[in-house]
């Protein structure tokens, strides 16, 4: 906590206790007060308690503990796939996966006064290179900072009137800074998926439409192994929306992968793709099954 900048740090102990007074209403979120997944948090429940964290593990840890009931986590970006970490995170947490949700990411310049000559801009490194062309349009100098709403509490902390950050609109209001100019993106279509976790999964009784599961996987070392794997869900219609390899652990001796597939276990067609998976597979884990809210056109 002692990490943030004064600002910050003065409405992190407030939205901690409010949300240590309701722990069923509050929703943990990685960043500042003012962050990406702060918004996010209240555009997934606008009647929760926010409960900023320094890191993902510690958000993680607050549904753990039972401070938080539940946790908001972004797993990736259109523009920058996904966020780093995240695959090994959510296994090891042991909660589950309740809800996605998807939220555009507009880029907020903001100094302490509208007509500041500006010639710095400060903000997370993401932010930045996904705001180069106008900052470099407008001459100004890019300075990286650990956090987008932690970088906009260290402006309004600070004297310098040439200094600016880029952050979310909601951390100008959040810390006195003036909104210059509300959307700096390069490009307008960015877009960051969330997740939702819980210490209990959903019940998939109360789920309508079109769910998600998503799931973990590690395939045998032998050749084929992977294709031999999808063949179940190919010829039992199950439609995979999302497939991602990484490694885990040093050996390079066996791939891990994650996806996404629509449906649901005990529904007859998943259960035979499931199946087959774990015929070809060292391990298979599933994170949790929820509503689609994806855009599907």
């Amino acid at each position: 906590m002692d990490s943030y900048p004064a600002p910050a740090l003065a409405k992190v102990k407030d939205m901690t206790v409010a949300a240590n007074e309701h722990p069923a209403k509050a929703i943990a979120f990685q960043g500042a007060p003012g962050a990406n997944s702060h918004l996010a948090a209240l555009e997934y429940d606008a009647d929760c308690l926010p409960l900023p964290c320094f890191s993902f593990e510690d958000a993680i840890d607050a549904v753990k503990d039972g401070t938080a009931a539940r946790a908001i986590i972004p797993i990736e970006n259109s523009l920058h796939g996904r966020v780093a970490d995240i695959h090994f995170l959510l296994p090891e947490s042991g909660l589950s996966i309740i809800a996605e949700h998807f939220m555009s990411i507009r880029h907020c310049l903001m100094a302490k006064s509208a007509d500041a000559v500006l010639k710095t801009a400060m903000s997370h490194p993401q932010a930045l290179g996904q705001c180069r062309h106008f900052l470099r349009a407008n001459g100004i100098i890019p300075v990286a900072y650990a956090d987008t709403a932690a970088a906009a509490a260290f402006v309004a902390a600070n004297d310098d009137p040439s200094a600016a950050a880029i952050a979310p609109p909601i951390a100008a209001d959040l810390y006195g800074l003036v909104a210059i100019n509300d959307a700096v993106q390069d490009d307008a279509s960015n877009m960051t998926r969330f997740v939702v976790l819980s210490r209990e999964p959903v019940d998939r009784n109360s789920l309508t439409g079109t769910v998600m599961t998503t799931l973990i996987f590690e395939v045998k070392n032998i050749p084929a192994a992977l294709y031999k794997a999808m063949g179940g869900f190919a010829t039992n219609g199950v439609n995979m929306t999302k497939l991602e390899s990484y490694q885990n652990g040093a050996s390079f001796a066996a791939t891990e992968f994650f996806a996404d597939i629509e449906g649901a276990p005990g529904n007859p067609a998943v259960d035979r793709a499931l199946d087959e998976l774990r015929f070809h597979c060292n391990s298979v884990r599933l994170l949790g099954t929820y509503m689609q809210t994806r855009d599907r056109g």
